[in-house]
């Protein structure tokens, strides 16, 4: 097997997440994070659905199958993040 099969060259997103959760732990100094999970999910998000809806020029069936998440589903995300 080829190194290069075990070792994918990295994702610019992962790296950029991987790059603001060091920053994030710097920033703590020492304290302890809560509820990381949740605040990342958020933060991440609402980026994520603004920039779906507006490559699939606003056609939510087509975001939720990109999204691969159900249509309703999708419109509850779009709904709780004040993006309709």
């Amino acid at each position: 097997m080829s190194a290069q099969k075990n070792n994918p060259p990295p994702n610019p997103i992962d790296a950029c997440v991987r790059d603001n959760l060091e920053a994030f732990f710097r920033d703590l100094d020492g304290q302890e994070p809560h509820s990381m999970h949740e605040m990342l999910i958020k933060l991440v998000e609402k980026p994520l659905l603004e920039i779906v809806m507006r490559e699939a020029g606003g056609n939510q069936s087509k975001a939720a199958e990109w999204l691969g998440i159900n249509r309703n589903t999708l419109r509850r995300k779009l709904t709780d993040h004040n993006l309709l």
